[in-house]
């Protein structure tokens, strides 16, 4: 390790974690711009490029959006939309990128609570490393299919552990801003790729192979970086723990919490709560399959299955609260408030930088306010902000006299939502995973959550295209009605984590009804009943702990 001590270490592991993360929203915002890119349409046989004159260059112009479809990220489905093409083509191709991120998500949460937090960024960072070079040497769409399969698997890796590791090092009071950090990285990111290739475009009139090479082998340098230094850090002292290096657990907490006291009163007890919930675990060995986590085999009042249903269902509506929808229209309300495609694309960038922005507000507020707050306020805002965008875009296609006035209004919803959701809806469920799992299974049930991800975004980067070329602007009403109806969702099934330890969480869950406002009541009960609860409970062990009060209620 490289000698930190206290906060040192503990920002330090959090711009390391970042770098990570880094990489994972310039991957998604990169590919947008690589399939604009005249040279990369041709050599991939997705179209043919026209020159447009020396303030347009060379335009692509797509005759093969299946094609495109199997190769992009989410963040590039807005190019899908121009044509409506044959669904069941798509439905092949269009999840190859998807599929990666799967497969590496559901692979890297066993290794991680295998081998450790450490050594499995770094066999995901490896991946990526393969699937990035493969990605900028590629010859013909074929290849580059392979090739984002490959970066897929490596991406997977990432997203599942490196949350984890962030949420397992940092104290319960600023877990959620150490990891709403990392997604302020995450969109600069986006930042980064979009900026990067809007320049490269004016390079050569844009008809030049750097123009989307030089923007997808530049992934390669935070990961390089990122691998360079994740073997100074600490693993984590929970895995470590778990394994029966407690004494290294202790000394790494020490470092963490007390300047490396590891004698501090606060270490003491923070490695005693782990070392019970650890003894616990073992006396429940064989229950850790995804297979039992997904149906609650063995959990008893655990209720793992729960917890697994919410860490899917959160990320599947993130997606479907309309990020990508907005991705897609927001060039065509652009356009509609009068302005021409260079000015829609440095409008479209500058909305990335208000979104890169807006995620410092998580930073501040999701320990403060909580993730319910947070999930809540941010649907409402996004949900009034959606049903206008979509409005003023019909209004400016029905009255083209007040098209500006009617498009300039619709650009300020996209704006508006777009900082809504990077200061809430954003990070809240990439971290609400990572704190409601016990030990045992942590990366594994964060895998979870990053599927349900994989899964929402497969499914949108297929039904976007779809539903904007059926249904235009009403594709934004539909979202905006998810924003309306993910909030009793939230109110009724998320119990709040923010400002408890991972610890006190399986206790939190404990509860038999899955109501959130029945799972507080039952932690109370506990906790009024014994102010020690936490030791104490994971001494005896749960079940024996929870039914008292249960028997109370009835």
């Amino acid at each position: 390790m490289l000698g930190f001590k206290g906060r040192k270490l503990v920002y330090t592991i959090n711009l390391v974690a970042a770098l990570a993360i880094f990489f994972f929203g310039y991957d998604q915002g990169m590919m947008s711009g690589v399939n604009q890119s005249p040279d990369y349409v041709q050599t991939m046989g997705l179209g043919y490029s026209t020159y447009e004159g020396p303030e347009q260059g060379f335009v692509a112009t797509i005759t093969r959006p299946t094609k495109q479809g199997g190769i992009v990220s989410s963040a590039s489905a807005a190019f899908l939309s121009v044509n409506c093409f044959a669904f069941a083509d798509a439905l092949l191709v269009s999840r190859v990128y998807y599929l990666g991120t799967l497969i590496g998500c559901m692979w890297g949460g066993s290794m991680g609570d295998k081998i450790g937090r450490i050594k499995t960024m770094t066999f995901g960072g490896l991946w990526v490393l393969v699937g990035a070079a493969l990605q900028t040497s590629a010859q013909n769409v074929t290849w580059m299919l392979c090739a984002r399969v490959v970066n897929g698997i490596g991406t997977g890796f990432l997203n599942v552990i490196v949350p984890v590791w962030s949420a397992e090092v940092a104290s319960h009071t600023s877990r959620g801003a150490f990891i709403a950090f990392e997604f302020t990285l995450n969109i600069m990111g986006v930042v980064v790729a979009y900026w990067l290739e809007f320049g490269l475009g004016y390079v050569g009139d844009g008809n030049t192979q750097i123009r989307w090479r030089f923007p997808i082998g530049f992934q390669i340098l935070p990961i390089l970086v990122f691998l360079s230094v994740v073997w100074l850090m600490p693993e984590s002292p929970r895995w470590l723990a778990k394994v029966g290096r407690v004494e290294e657990a202790a000394l790494i907490l020490g470092d963490l919490r007390a300047g490396g006291n590891a004698e501090d009163p606060r270490v003491v007890q923070e490695i005693d709560d782990i070392t019970e919930i650890v003894a616990l675990e073992k006396d429940h060995a064989g229950r850790s399959t995804y297979f039992s986590m997904f149906f609650g085999i063995g959990w008893g009042d655990l209720h793992v299955a729960r917890r697994v249903q919410l860490s899917i269902w959160l990320q599947i509506i993130q997606e479907w609260v309309g990020i990508a929808a907005v991705t897609v229209y927001a060039p065509v309300i652009f356009s509609q408030a009068g302005y021409d495609a260079r000015k829609s694309s440095w409008l479209s960038g500058l909305n990335t930088v208000t979104y890169m922005l807006s995620t410092l507000l998580a930073v501040v507020t999701i320990d403060r306010f909580g993730r319910r707050a947070g999930l809540w306020s941010g649907a409402a805002v996004q949900g009034v902000a959606m049903f206008l965008a979509g409005g003023f875009s019909r209004l400016a296609a029905s009255r083209p006299e007040k098209a500006a006035q009617y498009g300039g209004a619709g650009a300020f919803c996209i704006f508006l939502y777009t900082a809504s959701f990077g200061a809430t809806w954003l990070t809240i469920p990439w971290v609400y995973p990572t704190e409601t799992y016990p030990l045992e299974v942590r990366a594994k049930g964060n895998a979870w959550g990053v599927a349900g991800w994989s899964i929402g975004n497969g499914w949108l980067t297929l039904l976007n295209p779809v539903m904007f070329s059926a249904i235009r602007e009403n594709t934004l009403h539909v979202f905006g009605a998810v924003n309306i109806l993910s909030i009793p969702l939230v109110w009724a099934f998320l119990p709040e984590t923010a400002n408890r330890t991972l610890e006190e969480v399986d206790l939190l869950f404990a509860s038999r009804s899955p109501f959130a406002w029945a799972e507080e009541a039952h932690f109370q009960r506990l906790k009024a009943a014994n102010p020690t609860l936490a030791r104490k409970a994971r001494a005896a062990g749960v079940t024996d702990v929870v039914e008292e009060p249960e028997k109370q209620d009835a």
